[in-house]
């Protein structure tokens, strides 16, 4: 599975996924677009399901919260891991609620030992009804809060150390940022846990102004751009050969410029396998042309 790449899947593709059976390894899905008792999203992601590996990406546990974790979150969450067996499960280091107030942004946390405290009790909460190990994904930041007291990389680390979880790079996060916040990218990897690493994310962002300064957006709106690429290289040279997802969530592409990026994916792992005896195999799905699904709107 470690040299294997997949992309996000989105519903415009649902029907050509199924037609055309496209040659990535693995789909993503955010589960909270899923948490839903029937339909065509569920019966169609039951069909791809059926030929297609998974992986579950989450954007509203709220681990930064001071409440644990919604019970009710994860119950649907739960139901879904069963119904869907994904291999990995995956959530921000984030917060967007306070008590039953919901925001629709992953807010920042200022990274303190009280809040390294409140994440770890959360993440621990979170694995223990879930009964699986979740992946914490490093973000992506514009500002920095004034004086943190442990370094991002160190949280993490200690994160992982604390609960158990394995760590989800997101290369676009970080190339993002260090330009934001004007850090050295390789210093924070020096810092950074990368053994604890299950899974990568690449993106593309945005460029603005702000205030006379340039910012990046991680808007995941284009193609991954030459500079995140080259970060990742350095990953993959450093961490070896790791399952890694191409995201798009706007001006979204056709879907074969989404694979041929999960494919250049694929081909800077294989060109940096240091060992013989690495132990790769893609993930077994039926690569013979899918069955095509039929799906009831109305229902």
């Amino acid at each position: 599975m470690a040299q294997s790449s997949g992309i996000g899947l989105k519903a415009q593709f649902y029907k050509e996924v199924l037609d055309a059976s496209p040659p990535v390894d693995w789909f993503e899905v955010h589960p909270e677009n899923y948490m839903i008792a029937g339909g065509p999203p569920l019966r169609y992601l039951e069909a791809i399901r059926s030929h297609y590996p998974l992986s579950l990406h989450g954007v509203g546990m709220s681990l930064g919260s001071v409440e644990p974790p919604s019970p009710g979150h994860l119950d649907r969450l739960s139901v879904l891991i069963d119904r869907f067996e994904p291999f990995v499960v995956s959530e921000h280091l984030s917060w967007s609620r306070i008590e039953d107030t919901f925001f629709a942004d992953l807010l920042p946390l200022p990274l303190t030992h009280e809040t390294l405290r409140i994440v770890s009790a959360n993440v621990c909460r979170a694995q223990d009804r879930l009964g699986r190990t979740l992946l914490i994904e490093n973000p992506s930041a514009y500002l920095q809060f004034s004086e943190p007291e442990i370094p991002e990389p160190e949280f993490l680390r200690e994160l992982s150390q604390r609960t158990g979880c394995g760590l989800l790079l997101d290369v676009n996060n970080l190339f993002v940022s260090s330009f934001n916040q004007g850090f050295d990218p390789i210093e924070w990897l020096d810092a950074f846990d990368l053994e604890a690493v299950e899974e990568i994310h690449l993106a593309g962002h945005a460029v603005d102004q702000a205030s006379g300064q340039t910012i990046r957006i991680d808007d995941h709106g284009s193609p991954v751009p030459a500079g995140v690429w080259d970060l990742y290289r350095t990953v993959i040279q450093r961490r070896g050969p790791t399952p890694t997802l191409v995201e798009r969530d706007a001006n979204l592409p056709q879907l074969r410029d989404l694979v041929a990026e999960a494919q250049m994916a694929a081909r800077i792992m294989r060109e940096h396998i240091t060992h013989v005896g690495d132990d790769w195999s893609p993930p077994v799905r039926d690569s013979a042309k899918l069955a095509p699904v039929r799906v009831d709107p109305g229902t």
